[in-house]
């Protein structure tokens, strides 16, 4: 993985001759076992490198603190360093098939840290993707560093085009009157329009891969993911969704049985348990489908939340809701 960051980090271990690079590769033992000890050269040396000086310092007090954990974190992580002299630091752990549980692809990393992003992939059966698996952003402060930076940088959206009554044309602004759809990674989306829409949106409504396993998709979006990947794919996207609701707002999903219950668990995490408005069933295909293992199923369903406190503001989401409602149906 060539990053800024990775090619900052060469180029100080580089400093230091064979002590950590053995014939172009590292020798990531070694590192870690000096990071480990607050070697006095190697800090004193990431201090001096302006990326690691941004990516992995913080100011206490006036002083300049590396944090030593995360670079050992990085160092850590095998998809990272795959040119690694040694595969594994030397430590002790649980291991499973000669390796250790949290370096093992076979192992799924259920619900990360709350404020992270991840790279899709977590287990051994996503990592052999087709066309239907293309790579979703997910959040990890430490590995993608510099995806999260992007993430949460400003951004400029290009390409716009505005359809009216007069036709199509190119446009360089947008006003509060318009209407936008957005053809994009939706989590970059969200991120993009939160500074803008944050607490003013009346109802979100999405309509998640249902994760049914089937390669038989309209869009080509990752449909089968393991249950704890696809949460932590929905947990970032709803979290960021949850931002753009007024205070009396309302939250739709749509999803069938493959991920209701899963979905319903994580739901009330964010929004709460006492602020689901309830489950509605819809029937959209009476005659059932004729794909599934045991029942044919004739409906889906959607999962409706309100955003604040029910008892404080019962009265507005019944208004908000039903009208957002009925332009929806």
């Amino acid at each position: 993985m060539k990053t800024k960051i990775n090619k900052a980090i060469k180029e100080v271990l580089e400093q230091f001759g064979e002590k950590y690079m053995i014939e172009g590769q590292l020798n990531k033992s070694k590192v870690i076992q000096d990071l480990d000890a607050y070697d006095k050269d190697l800090l004193g040396a990431f201090i001096e490198n302006e990326t690691i000086k941004e990516n992995f310092t913080i100011t206490i007090n006036g002083h300049m603190v590396l944090q030593t954990n995360k670079l050992i974190e990085l160092f850590e992580a095998d998809e990272y360093w795959q040119d690694s002299f040694t595969k594994y630091s030397k430590k002790i752990g649980l291991t499973a098939g000669g390796k250790f549980i949290d370096e093992s692809t076979d192992v799924v990393l259920d619900f990360p840290y709350k404020d992270t992003i991840l790279k899709a992939s977590m287990s051994k059966e996503d990592t052999d993707k087709d066309d239907l698996r293309p790579d979703e952003p997910f959040l990890n402060e430490v590995i993608a560093k510099e995806e999260i930076d992007v993430l949460l940088d400003k951004k400029i959206l290009v390409n716009a085009k505005k359809y009216d009554q007069d036709g199509v044309r190119e446009v360089n602004s947008l006003s509060e009157d318009d209407n936008l759809i957005i053809k994009g990674n939706n989590l970059l989306a969200l991120h993009t329009l939160k500074e803008r829409y944050a607490g003013k949106v009346k109802m979100v409504y999405i309509d998640p891969p249902y994760n049914t396993k089937s390669a038989a998709t309209t869009f080509h979006y990752n449909n089968r993911f393991n249950h704890s990947t696809w949460l932590t794919f929905m947990k970032n996207r709803v979290e960021i969704a949850k931002d753009f609701l007024r205070e009396d707002g309302v939250f739709v999903v749509a999803i069938d049985d493959n991920e209701l219950f899963y979905l319903g668990v994580l739901l009330d995490e964010i929004f709460g348990e006492s602020n689901r408005l309830g489950v509605i069933s819809v029937v959209h295909n009476p005659g059932g489908r004729q794909d599934e293992e045991y029942f044919p199923t004739a409906h889906e369903n959607m999962i409706i939340y309100a955003n604040m406190d029910l008892r404080q503001y019962l009265g507005h989401i019944k208004v908000n809701f039903f009208h957002c409602a009925s332009k929806l149906i």
